[in-house]
């Protein structure tokens, strides 16, 4: 077949493409730990992800689980910082250590060649942290810098708002570090916390890049051999959602201020529900893009801000979902005034076909930049696993996506989108 330069291809839709999320392998290792493993890819790169049940949710003291996180790398029973780092920055490797609500994730980012090197520190990392006290007086004075610095900010105190207004200053979810927590840490909070919740037994480990059979016996060779903790881990802890009964609250932060940061939010639905997929569509077409109904308006209409969005926070055990923006002082009433407009236009009125098949496009168009790279596959598999779901959850989403009707949208924006079920915080 000849390639005719001077025709133009023809241009389709995302919504009319098929999608397939490539397979991964599940492999026990010998003590019983799930690694779930794909090769793809044409560079000699992998990418591995150790994930523990040990973020925020886990913490019976408050900001133990970051700063258990934050001090894993800082030396081992066997190796110093210096020593970590160096052997890192040798083998022009990454690793990475964050904690978040539910998990905490240690990422490591190489050449596939030079894992038998890296492995066996990586493996030191998770099991023999010491924890040293001037690695932690030094992380201590760095994170109250960084926390007095940031609530100056009217951004970061109203995120930290809305999250205690939603779900309650003592929740997990909804708690916010202060000062006086980060002060009252000390090494044997951090050991007690790692001795808990970074067990084995309760880890899954995820692979991608261009790895196989070899790399998978690797794998086993250190972490297959790691003894399991046979005892159970009980979660005595109970957490009670007391949101604020105040649904607008206004700070004055900074007496001087020229911004205003407004957030507008309420409790949501977890991924588990089944009307999620279709809730993802109409937050999309609400606030959750950059040609969204709230960017439209406020940002390119009104010009009152740089950017506004709505996005869905879905956590292991509960969600929210927040609108967000920053605008000036002056225009912070005309801001509200229309967000609410739009949020009482999404509940009156049905989206038009033209426009939902704009966001429909958009969301199958970034799931297909999704499927073109093995760390971007497995990101999409770890998601699915750690919440439970198996392929069908992903065919389940992609058939919402293509097929949901302006009259589903228009019921779900009268269910979820109710103005007097939403929380408003602004900050100046």
């Amino acid at each position: 077949m000849t390639l005719k330069r001077s025709i133009a291809p023809s241009i389709q839709d995302p919504v009319v493409f098929d999608y397939n999320l490539p397979p991964i392998n599940i492999q026990k290792l010998d003590n019983g730990t799930p690694l779930y493993w794909l090769n793809a890819g044409v560079q000699d790169v992998v990418e591995i992800n150790w994930v523990f049940p040990a973020g925020i949710w886990y913490e019976e003291k408050q900001a133990v689980a970051q700063a258990t996180a934050g001090q894993l790398k800082n030396g081992t029973l066997t190796r110093t910082a210096k020593q970590i780092n160096e052997a890192l920055e040798f083998y022009g490797a990454s690793l990475k250590v964050s904690a978040g609500n539910d998990y905490t994730t240690l990422t490591l980012d190489t050449l596939t060649k030079h894992l038998p090197s890296l492995l066996p520190i990586v493996l030191d990392v998770i099991l023999n942290p010491v924890f040293p006290e001037d690695e932690l007086e030094l992380y201590k004075q760095n994170a109250i810098q960084r926390l007095l610095v940031s609530l100056c900010e009217c951004d970061f105190v109203a995120n930290q708002q809305i999250d205690a207004a939603l779900f309650g200053p003592h929740h997990p979810y909804g708690r916010y570090t202060q000062k006086q927590n980060i002060e009252l840490l000390n090494a044997s909070d951090l050991k007690n916390f790692h001795q808990l919740h970074y067990r084995f037994a309760r880890t899954q480990l995820f692979m991608a890049g261009k790895v196989g059979d070899a790399e998978v016996r690797l794998m086993n060779s250190f972490f297959g051999l790691v003894a399991h903790d046979i005892s159970e881990y009980k979660n005595t802890t109970s957490f009670e959602t007391l949101a604020y009964p105040d649904k607008q609250i206004r700070i004055n932060n900074d007496p001087n201020g020229v911004q205003g940061a407004i957030r507008i939010g309420r409790k949501f639905i977890t991924r588990s529900h089944p009307d999620f997929a279709g809730v993802v569509v109409l937050n999309t077409l609400f606030g959750g893009y950059f040609g969204s109904r709230l960017m439209s308006n406020i940002r390119e209409e009104k010009g009152y801000t740089y950017g506004i969005y709505s996005s869905i926070g879905a956590f292991t055990h509960d969600a929210s979902l927040t609108i967000h923006t920053e605008v000036g002082s002056h225009v912070i009433d005309d801001a509200l005034r229309e967000i609410y407009k739009e949020m009482d236009l999404l509940c009156s009125e049905k989206a038009d076909e033209e426009e939902l098949l704009l966001v429909k496009n958009y969301l199958l168009g970034n799931i297909l930049g999704d499927l073109d790279g093995p760390f971007s596959i497995m990101q999409r598999w770890r998601s699915m696993i750690l919440n439970g779901f198996g392929i069908e959850r992903f065919h389940q989403n992609i058939q919402t996506y293509k097929n949901i009707t302006a009259e589903e949208l228009h019921r779900l924006a009268q269910q979820y989108f109710d103005k007097k079920d939403f929380t408003e915080i602004v900050v100046v």
